[in-house]
């Protein structure tokens, strides 16, 4: 792989993995119409996720500090026999909400294979769908106020709420921030909060997903993919990351979001054309242009 192309595929990624617009989806599209598939393409994206992980810990390393601190602070209450709910701190609730949330993921692990299986078909009608959903999903979300809770008084059942929304993410086109912000919002949070709890859950989510795909991609090798070139990509994930977290919220406090609906519906509905396209003519729209061998 290419310098030129780590970095494209990076930017891509750095943007669409906390725009609301599905990184998954987007560099599906970049695969199936670069030719790029296979576990060269799961390897390196794997290591694109982790570049905006570590976007995440710079954009909220305040916040996440304190949730380390106070989670080995409120366990060592737990065995002192100190721990009361109702008394705990918003940092503390935060902690207890955030692993509610990730509950519901339990089910969904089960559809890996399934989630898989459409990212890596020959067709994107599925990420077209998706697309659509996601745009159904932040059109909702746009309609609504901004909420007024936090961690103070955010209910677990939002969490569950939340958690579900990330399940299904997975899916190509789907975007995880946009579908767990919208859910968030509907479920009557502060913008501003929904935006830090819906980053900050996916740290776990998104490790955990990455550290069982690298097992199999390691087996394979990185087949094409330089060290020059997967260092490149992290770096240059990560940078873009961060301004794309600075960018959702500053869109989300100026209420102009529903840029994002529009997108991913023109999106949606333009790839789902390029997909009914190619199953009429048989095969890959960029290889009939000589665009791929």
């Amino acid at each position: 792989m290419s310098i030129l192309n780590a970095i494209f595929q990076a930017i891509v990624q750095g943007l669409t993995e906390f725009l609301p617009v599905s990184s998954s989806g987007h560099l599906s599209l970049v695969q199936h119409f670069t030719g790029v598939s296979g576990e060269t393409g799961i390897f390196f994206s794997i290591m694109l996720h982790l570049g905006t992980l570590i976007a995440v810990f710079v954009a909220f390393w305040p916040t996440i500090k304190r949730l380390i601190v106070e989670f080995f602070l409120m366990i060592g209450d737990i065995f002192r026999g100190r721990f009361r709910l109702k008394e705990a701190n918003p940092y503390r609730r935060m902690i207890l909400l955030l692993i509610v949330s990730l509950v519901p993921l339990i089910p969904f692990y089960f559809l890996s294979d399934f989630y898989k299986g459409l990212a890596s078909d020959k067709s994107i009608l599925a990420e077209g769908i998706c697309f659509l959903i996601t745009a159904a999903l932040l059109f909702i979300a746009d309609r609504r106020m901004d909420g007024r809770k936090t961690a103070k008084n955010m209910r677990f059942a939002d969490a569950v709420a939340i958690g579900i929304a990330q399940g299904i993410a997975p899916l190509p086109g789907v975007s995880r921030s946009g579908s767990t912000i919208s859910v968030g919002l509907m479920c009557g949070l502060k913008k501003e909060y929904a935006v830090k709890f819906s980053f900050i859950m996916g740290i776990p989510a998104v490790l955990a997903a990455n550290l069982v795909e690298l097992k199999d991609a390691m087996e394979v090798g990185t087949q094409g993919v330089g060290a020059a070139a997967l260092i490149v990509g992290v770096l240059v994930s990560a940078v873009v990351g961060f301004l794309a977290i600075k960018m959702v919220q500053w869109l989300l406090k100026e209420n102009k979001f529903k840029i994002f609906a529009y997108y991913t519906l023109i999106l949606g509905i333009l790839v789902i054309t390029i997909a009914i396209i190619e199953l009429l003519m048989g095969q890959n729209i960029a290889a009939f242009f000589g665009w791929i061998k």
